[in-house]
């Protein structure tokens, strides 16, 4: 099995996360700090092998993931597992910590904690059934009585979540670019696809 490259990885999540933007080998080029040409190789490497997807406009080609192929999601997930599994220490001491929550379906770690060595707390956003409120609520609680830095939590049902990713909430825009998915990643994934559809 191939490797998966730093710049694959970064091209393959940057597509995924930024819902409302579009992507052809110029921009991506210099979102991630490589050559257009650089970019447009990934981008075409990740097409042959039905990860991504592409449409022409005018003489410009864009690319989304291809979210209808059970592959291309598959292969979603595990970077988003690899990116959580791989990141700075202490960044993984939290991803460690809050995998422990109950009650969610889907943790996203974001804000200062994954920018600053100095943090004040730590930003969280959960996907959860209203009926697990009192069951993650519990398990917050717990964790906030022996951890110096307090959780602050989001919260949403996966429907609220859809919601704000259609109307564009610049909020939850920005947790999906730029968090770090701690668990439920095939829901998430989810999320995307009927989002995109």
């Amino acid at each position: 099995m191939r490797s998966i490259t730093k710049n694959e990885m970064s091209i393959a999540l940057a597509i995924f996360r930024d819902i409302d933007n579009d992507y052809n080998a110029n921009n991506m080029g210099e979102k991630i700090g490589i050559s257009s040409m650089g970019a447009l190789k990934i981008l075409k490497r990740l097409e042959s092998s039905t990860i991504l997807k592409s449409k022409q406009f005018g003489k410009a080609v864009f690319y989304k993931v291809d979210l209808d192929s059970s592959y291309a999601r598959a292969y979603i997930m595990f970077l988003l597992k690899k990116e959580a599994e791989e990141t700075i220490p202490r960044i993984k001491r939290w991803v460690k910590e809050l995998r422990k929550l109950k009650g969610a379906e889907i943790g996203i770690l974001f804000g200062s904690v994954l920018k600053k060595e100095k943090f004040n707390d730590v930003d969280l956003l959960v996907v959860l059934k209203s009926a697990q409120n009192k069951i993650l609520n519990r398990s917050i609680s717990k964790m906030n009585e022996i951890n110096i830095k307090k959780i602050h939590t989001v919260k949403q049902t996966r429907q609220d979540l859809i919601t704000n990713l259609e109307k564009k909430d610049a909020v939850v825009l920005s947790i999906i670019k730029n968090g770090i998915v701690l668990f439920g990643y095939e829901e998430i994934v989810g999320v995307v696809r009927d989002v995109a559809q």
